[in-house]
């Protein structure tokens, strides 16, 4: 028999943070996230409480904890696109359909209450938060931005009766050929020297997001306005982005392009991959995890790539070439083999077709799912 109960308790609450480490230890491809990160979302004061309710279960089996997930009453989402839905999150669970049926009926309860009329997921709080469940790709080592799941988990959500809402495609890519660079940098020359734009410069990562912070979320909102599943940012979710922005950047994989008035208009975030130095701790930040953080940072195998985000006043206008060419001749001579694109949706075909001159290998598929409430 299965036993659901709601995260009250600090038990509790660490037999949820455990769950997900627990079922994926030793598995040579999940990626944990930032332990000291998750354990703030029981808090009352998290990044996202003001914009967002939530609610946590596990699934018990004989006293044991089989399976566990979280709801998301995500408010800002709900009155942007004009939709009636609670998300899911963070669903763990052994390969048993039991199990999965008696979490997600716990979220579909929890939402009928709110006045809700669909379940979509999985989806965090927002779209900076992990996103999409992996549907291909099983073999491939995860990215910090991203989560893992074993290959039986679709077959339980399908099961429950939730249907595909969305994909996204993942692609590793390694940098173009010199022809194509060179002839790449000429022609966004031209658009740089016509729109009297240049490149933004900074002395260290303290001194780049005081310069450019304000201005990198101002375009962050512009360019992703539209994007599926985007929520405005909130005071509070800005300083903790920057907070966790400045321990992971390194500026050889920052770009930022400036108008006259030295003012942001387009710039690229990617991230050294830094991952596998958390596998061994479960996200924890320990000492000897730090310094495996840091060397990954200073001399990364792999890079992630994050955000680009261009003004739509300059858009179609040649602008984002420029930062696609300063981004690749950074990664020609970076110690990374290859970057790692993220998340694309699969119909956004202009960012698809950005990536076709750097070798791309579409390894990685995943899917969010909806399903309506009964």
């Amino acid at each position: 028999m299965v036993v659901i109960q709601e995260v009250k308790t600090r038990k509790q609450k660490k037999q949820f943070l455990n769950f997900g480490l627990n079922l994926y230890k030793d598995n040579p491809y999940f990626i944990p996230p930032l332990y000291g990160n998750e354990k703030k979302l029981f808090g009352n004061n998290h990044d996202y409480c003001d914009q967002a309710e939530s609610v946590f279960y596990l699934a018990y089996r004989d006293g044991k904890v089989v399976g566990r997930i979280s709801g998301i009453l995500q408010k800002a989402s709900n009155e942007k696109w004009k939709q009636q839905r609670v998300r899911f999150t963070r669903f763990d669970c052994i390969d048993d359909q039991e199990v999965a049926n008696a979490l997600f009926g716990a979220v579909e309860q929890w939402a009928k209450e709110k006045g809700m009329k669909e379940i979509v997921g999985p989806l965090g709080y927002s779209d900076m938060e992990r996103e999409g469940l992996l549907i291909e790709g099983f073999d491939q080592l995860n990215t910090f931005e991203e989560q893992y799941n074993y290959e039986y988990y679709q077959k339980l959500i399908e099961n429950y009766g939730f249907q595909k809402d969305v994909d996204w495609l993942e692609c590793r890519i390694t940098a173009p050929n010199d022809e194509y660079l060179e002839k790449v940098k000429r022609v966004s020359q031209k658009s740089m020297e016509r729109f009297g734009l240049h490149f933004g410069e900074a002395k260290n990562t303290k001194d780049f997001l005081k310069k450019y912070a304000n201005d990198f979320f101002h375009i962050i909102d512009e360019t992703y306005a539209h994007i599926y599943g985007s929520v405005p940012f909130t005071e509070k979710m800005k300083k903790s982005i920057m907070k966790d922005f400045g321990l992971v950047i390194n500026l050889n994989y920052v770009a930022v392009i400036l108008d006259k008035n030295e003012k942001p208009i387009c710039f690229g975030l990617a991230f050294p991959g830094f991952g596998k130095a958390l596998q061994k701790s479960g996200g924890r930040l320990t000492l000897c995890t730090l310094f495996k953080v840091l060397h990954a940072i200073k001399k990364p195998d792999s890079i992630d790539l994050a955000l680009i985000g261009v003004l739509p006043e300059y858009r179609m206008k040649g602008v984002s070439h420029a930062l696609f060419a300063k981004m690749a001749e950074r990664l020609k001579y970076s110690t990374a083999k290859y970057a790692e694109t993220n998340l694309m949706l699969d119909y956004n075909y202009n960012i698809i077709n950005q990536w076709k001159n750097f070798n791309p290998v579409q390894h990685k598929k995943r899917r969010a799912y909806v399903k309506e409430i009964q």
